[in-house]
């Protein structure tokens, strides 16, 4: 059997992945993959997902230069979610999210309101051209 195969997939051939940085153990970013991104992932040592906005492989950092170094693939205890410790490149710290932050889970519920409390290292702008 192929380890692919363990997977629970879920109706659209997808699973939830969340990226880890491995030095410090900050969640960086949520995404999914399918088998393809998964597999891709597992050759190249470096994040590959699965955009559904766009319908297509995603290869972190195509654009943005922010690639993801994998060190370690792990699967939770149900076969339904993937583990991506990695290294976030192209920025110290690296930048993970399109906002420009080090890590997509940038927003803390204070009392009834959302507030960003992680700074913008970069202008998405000029991150994206």
């Amino acid at each position: 059997m192929n380890w692919l195969d363990n997977i629970k997939w879920d109706a659209q051939g997808l699973v939830p992945v969340i990226a880890q940085e491995n030095s410090t153990g900050d969640v960086l970013m949520f995404a999914w993959m399918n088998r393809e991104a998964l597999q891709k992932t597992a050759e190249l040592g470096r994040a590959v997902y699965f955009s559904r906005s766009r319908n297509k492989l995603w290869f972190k950092g195509e654009e943005s230069g922010h690639v993801q170094t994998v060190h370690d693939i792990r699967l939770d205890c149900d076969n339904d979610v993937v583990l991506l410790k990695v290294t976030q490149q192209g920025h110290e710290p690296g930048i993970a999210c399109h906002t420009g932050r080090h890590s997509c889970f940038f927003q803390r519920l204070d009392g009834a309101a959302w507030q960003a409390v992680d700074p913008v290292l970069k202008d998405p702008e000029s991150i994206y051209k």
